[in-house]
């Protein structure tokens, strides 16, 4: 396919098939990755599946071209530099995997035909220096050429300890090579001269680019390619690093990539949806791509990308490394209650309660009283919407008039942090109801009066499974005790009630199945360990039997405790 053009009002796409000799020696592309890109993330498996892939079409031995995919570039017409915006990952790959067939081959013209593709050569009598054919990123490129561009130093790069590579890139490049390394060395001399042939020679990418980054950005959002794409982080992340003056990009870059490792890619992308929300206060209608430029990054674009790293995205990211280590500390006991909060509310079943606490630990992160007082009103809002199964838009929109007059001062006072009285109405009758059976809600209540029952309104437990079960079976056996205490009406009345539920681990319920009531606390509690863990379920021992008016009186206490906790 030869290159194809569409003209538009400002931008111009060209596409053409390609193959890999040409690509990379024909002086139209010098191969760049930006650095607002994704660091190189490949790992052993896709790198040994490309090769495998490569390994199949060099055995099926006919003149059939072998597509590796596409690569998505921002490029002007007549200038050489090509920003890769997806592609990364494969041209990257190619790259190493053709470092180690040239360190591996003997022969001499066969190897500096192989580096031909991975350096441009010098050109003396015009006083050129030999260039790499791709640059990684700043951060990377001085390892990725010291240690895979270089004739010969791929094996110091497959020997390099832990202590050398400085960043999740570069080993993902060292373990790759060991990888690769590990199955050519199994090919013959005449394999490793096939393979390179097929590679340069019959192995094509469809190249598309376009001088346009956001153009490019919804080519390659709709192209079925094999790479690892960009997120909106990515694009947000050049645009504010492009508004930068050039002596202070690459300082810039680095904070938002430390920002990024510090909390994960996931949760980094996530940040930016929180931000949105503390922003614009509004909930989101529109893809984040659309809407956080328009309500966030346009106050700071296009004259002071860095304002919004120092003003905007410093200060919400470590209040969220803050959030997610729970590992508040000082003189001062508040700060332990404050740790206790957030794992309280993370143990709900969604994240929307997040943006307020951001908005709290941002702007208050040194208050732990504050913070305390915040975090109890804040939990027993998101705690009555999750008993009453409040619907996620509905919730969001409470959340969003939260913060409304949080940004108006009104703190501590906000109206929105209030239950109306027909929503404490509500959540005492959910309470009061089978709460076994909202599967979503009966964890995080029963863990919540638990913590009551401990005298620890933040307590939290560290167990890896936490099961919720029955003291009255909700089938029991025709012969046992139950059906003796229990009419059917009473049964059908109690069984999935709080004052008939308790917390396990899996160990003890695994145990547990339809003993009778004496035989149960023996399994559970006097053959293990001897200490029930969770208070709630430690009261059990001290009934005597269990019946009826037994589980009638506990659900009143119970019920209270959570009433009298929630302000309901």
């Amino acid at each position: 396919m030869k290159g194809h053009e569409v003209a538009g009002e400002t931008r111009k796409l060209e596409a053409a098939e390609i193959n890999v000799g040409k690509l990379l020696t024909s002086g139209d592309f010098e191969f760049v990755i930006p650095e607002y890109q994704r660091p190189y993330a490949w790992g052993a498996e896709e790198s040994l599946q490309l090769l495998s892939d490569l390994l199949g079409a060099l055995e099926r031995d006919t003149d059939e071209p072998y597509f590796l995919g596409s690569i998505v570039l921002v490029k002007s017409p007549n200038v050489a530099r090509s920003e890769v915006i997806d592609g990364q990952q494969r041209i990257t790959t190619l790259t190493l995997l053709l470092s180690l067939l040239r360190d591996l081959v003997a022969n001499d013209d066969l190897r500096r035909s192989i580096h031909d593709l991975i350096e441009k050569p010098a050109v003396e009598w015009d006083n050129q220096p030999a260039r790499p054919r791709l640059k990684l990123r700043p951060r990377d490129n001085q390892f990725f050429y010291d240690y895979v561009q270089t004739v010969g130093n791929t094996a110091k790069l497959i020997e390099l300890s832990d202590n050398i590579p400085e960043t999740d890139s570069q080993r993902g490049l060292r373990d790759n090579a060991k990888a690769l390394h590990d199955e050519l060395v199994q090919l013959s001399a005449e394999q490793l001269k096939d393979l390179f042939r097929l590679i340069a020679g019959r192995a094509f990418l469809v190249t598309v680019s376009t001088p346009d980054l956001n153009s490019a950005y919804r080519i390659f959002s709709v192209m079925n390619a094999r790479g690892l794409p960009l997120s909106p982080q990515d694009i947000f992340k050049s645009q504010v690093i492009g508004a930068i003056d050039e002596r202070e990009k690459q300082h810039y870059a680095d904070r938002w990539e430390h920002l990024e490792e510090s909390l994960g890619r996931d949760e980094f992308g996530d940040l930016f949806l929180y931000i949105r929300a503390i922003k614009a206060r509004t909930r989101g209608m529109k893809s984040l791509l659309q809407e956080f430029p328009e309500q966030v990054l346009n106050t700071y674009l296009p004259d002071d990308g860095s304002g919004f790293i120092r003003e905007v995205l410093e200060p919400y990211a470590r209040a969220d490394i803050r959030l997610l280590a729970q590992d508040f500390q000082g003189e001062d006991p508040h700060w332990e209650q404050v740790n206790h909060w957030l794992k309280r509310l993370d143990q709900l079943d969604n994240d929307d309660w997040r943006p307020p606490a951001l908005w709290a630990l941002t702007e208050h992160g040194e208050d732990p009283e504050f913070l305390v007082d915040f975090f109890t009103k804040l939990e027993r809002l998101a705690a009555s919407m999750l008993v009453c199964r409040v619907y996620a838009t509905p919730r969001q929109l409470r959340y969003m008039e939260l913060l409304k007059q949080l940004a108006d001062g009104l703190g501590l006072e906000a109206p929105a942090f209030e239950l109306t009285e027909s929503e404490r109405a509500e959540t005492r009758d959910r309470l009061n109801g089978e709460i076994y059976l909202a599967t979503r809600v009966r964890r995080y209540v029963l863990l919540r009066l638990d913590s009551i029952l401990a005298d620890d309104p933040g307590a939290s437990y560290d167990h890896r499974i936490i099961t919720v079960e029955h003291v009255l079976p909700q089938s029991p056996a025709q012969d046992s005790q139950w059906v003796r205490d229990f009419t059917e009406e009473e049964a059908a009345t109690w069984t999935h009630r709080l004052g008939n539920l308790l917390l396990l681990n899996r160990r003890a319920n695994s145990r547990a199945q339809n003993f009778d009531f004496n035989v149960k606390k023996d399994k559970y509690f006097i053959s293990g360990r001897g200490v029930a863990v969770f208070a709630l379920t430690t009261q059990v021992l001290a009934e005597r039997v269990w019946t009826p008016d037994v589980v009638e009186r506990r659900q009143e206490e119970l019920v209270g405790l959570l009433v009298k906790e929630w302000q309901l």
